[in-house]
């Protein structure tokens, strides 16, 4: 027998896992990137840098005549001149650290995909059918850079913060390339899983991924307009379970996407309607039982689903109640992305059950 014929299925696999590992740094490094942004938000920090330098902008200022220059730029916005007017040198460093750190955070992001990238190319262990894919998240990833700016920009001139609307944007896209990142790297990883099979389980934790996205989203509106700091009561608001007012706003739509109440109202429910849709899945995915070889791992992701779930409940809860401190408003948006990741994983686990 050949030996090489031998050989060959072992490199590969070896390949394939060593791609997965990238991949799944690529991931830790956008939930950093996310946990850094929350943070950069919670710091009121966001608006600090009020240029787009992609290459010019790597570097932070050195000299006093440099940070006096991107103080000036600062003061003829209206988020300084109407929320911050008379700030010290020491508050604007402050701020524009943080900010700086998240773009340059970015920028490493895009390195710690491009350079493995490269030299995975070069080494020809990534088939012509498998860069699609890389391609689109990379892809993605430059957007991502462009959408980030898309956002600041929007309170330059007339806001003294970001649209809620580009916020969620911004938010919702780094997700999505999180999510596919985890799910690229389960699919290295896991090489020898099934070709995907559809069934009433994986369905369901599709439709779970999709509803914890929704859900991200709808928290990013929340921070956008800072409704997490009003109506701080539970598990009643403002008094009651279906507060009034929710519809005060005209037009009628406009309730929810700027309407504090409406928007933290929806944001509550929606929480509801997952954890009850979570619960009965993983009822059911235990009950069910399994006679297949990945039986143990969909039941053993299941649990996990529920506990992070558990988890970002508790999260959500006491930063609403203690008014957004920012550890907690951080911790909340990293519960969030954890969450998404073990979703992921639950439906990769049931999707790619062997038969």
């Amino acid at each position: 027998m050949n030996k090489n014929a031998l050989s060959a299925p072992s490199a590969s696999a070896a390949s394939d896992r060593q791609i997965a590992i990238w991949l799944f740094t690529v991931a830790g490094f956008v939930m950093l990137m996310v946990l850094v942004g929350g943070l950069t938000r919670l710091t009121d920090s966001g608006l600090s840098i009020t240029e787009w330098a992609p290459i010019r902008g790597a570097l932070p200022p050195f000299s006093h005549a440099d940070w006096l220059v991107e103080f000036e730029k600062y003061k003829q916005i209206p988020e300084y001149q109407l929320v911050n007017l008379g700030m010290s040198m020491a508050e604007f460093k402050f701020i524009y650290w943080w900010e700086w750190g998240h773009r340059f955070l970015g920028r490493i992001v895009g390195l710690v995909f491009f350079l493995p990238f490269v030299v995975f190319l070069a080494q020809k262990k990534i088939s012509r059918a498998q860069l699609p894919p890389l391609l689109g998240l990379f892809a993605l990833g430059g957007l991502q850079g462009f959408m980030g700016w898309y956002m600041v920009a929007s309170g330059l001139t007339e806001r003294v913060d970001v649209s809620q609307y580009r916020l969620a944007m911004h938010l919702g896209l780094a997700l999505i390339i999180f999510a596919c990142s985890v799910w690229m790297a389960l699919t290295y990883w896991r090489g020898n899983a099934g070709e995907g099979r559809v069934t009433a389980h994986s369905k369901w934790a599709a439709f779970i991924v999709v509803a914890v996205l929704a859900q991200s989203l709808m928290g990013a509106l929340v921070a956008g307009i800072n409704a997490g700091k009003t109506y701080t009561d539970w598990p009643l608001m403002d008094g009651d379970f279906i507060p009034s007012g929710l519809f005060d706003m005209q037009p009628f739509w406009l309730n929810f996407f700027e309407n504090h109440l409406t928007v933290q109202f929806d944001h509550r429910m929606i929480a509801y309607a997952l954890t009850a849709l979570i619960g009965w899945h993983i009822y059911r995915v235990l009950k069910s039982g399994s006679d297949k070889p990945d039986g143990g791992a969909a039941a053993l992701s299941a649990k996990w689903l529920g506990a992070a779930l558990g988890l970002q409940v508790i999260l959500g809860i006491s930063a609403l109640m203690l008014a957004v401190p920012i550890a907690l408003g951080a911790a909340h948006q990293l519960g969030a992305v954890l969450l998404l990741a073990i979703a992921v994983t639950h439906l990769h686990i049931l999707y790619k059950q062997t038969v």
